[in-house]
């Protein structure tokens, strides 16, 4: 359940041009705005669960945000990782079907969230937000796809290093040129789809090959373009 409350006016919001919302009509981002709802979840607190009904979309405002679905005997297999001007939750809520994941914050959140019918019905009206939409279920598609040949094809050594690489993509590095999140172990492995020991052992190769550096959760890379390499990104 999410604390506290921080409501911020999506006119404001530094992230709205990073998201399906940019280029909402001014009157579609006021019916928003009045219909919204800002919320801080705590750093692993639930978003939404895996299993219940779409009850509305969720917009990013500040953190990051790993989605994941339980597998065979309830292990977790992250299949998204979320950051601000992301909208999570909108697959359930297009197709009518319960949440395919459960959303869990990395970190302390901000995050909004817009009810069901008040989304559908400016979806309606909206052609610019249709049309976003669109593009938006499209790349994950074809992320999707990417992913499901690189498991079937790629070896888990060439997947850890396109992991840690993707990591970066998406979350930058900080100001000690960290990649700016922080991970567990298992949750890499996770994200890889591998046994937690195998991405210890392959994170520590990496570590002593100097690709990388590890500092607890945190991983910096010292060798891009091994790890370009590595991760057999290019013929």
């Amino acid at each position: 359940m999410a604390s506290g409350f921080q409501h911020v006016e999506c006119k404001h919001c530094s992230n709205r041009f990073n998201s399906v919302f940019c280029k909402t009509e001014h009157d579609k981002m006021e019916e928003i705005e009045a219909s919204k709802i800002c919320s801080t979840f705590k750093k692993g607190e639930s978003i939404f669960k895996e299993g219940f009904y779409a009850a509305g979309v969720f917009c990013i405002n500040a953190g990051k945000i790993k989605l994941s679905m339980s597998g065979d005997e309830g292990k977790e297999q992250i299949v998204r990782m979320a950051k601000p001007g992301d909208i999570i939750g909108y697959k359930a809520l297009l197709s009518g079907d319960r949440y395919s994941a459960t959303a869990v914050a990395l970190e302390d959140c901000n995050v909004c969230f817009i009810p069901k019918e008040i989304f559908l019905l400016i979806l309606q009206k909206d052609a610019s937000l249709s049309f976003e939409m669109m593009k938006l279920l499209s790349n994950e598609l074809k992320r999707a796809e990417e992913k499901i040949t690189h498991l079937a094809q790629k070896p888990v050594r060439e997947r850890v290093a396109e992991t840690i690489l993707f990591l970066k993509e998406t979350y930058g590095v900080d100001k000690e040129n960290q990649i700016n999140v922080a991970l567990s172990r298992e949750e890499i492995a996770n994200l890889v789809g591998t046994a937690t020991e195998t991405a210890i052992r392959l994170l520590s190769e990496f570590n002593k090959d100097h690709i990388i550096e590890l500092n607890g959760k945190k991983i910096k890379i010292l060798d891009q373009n091994k790890l370009v390499k590595t991760a057999n990104l290019f013929d």
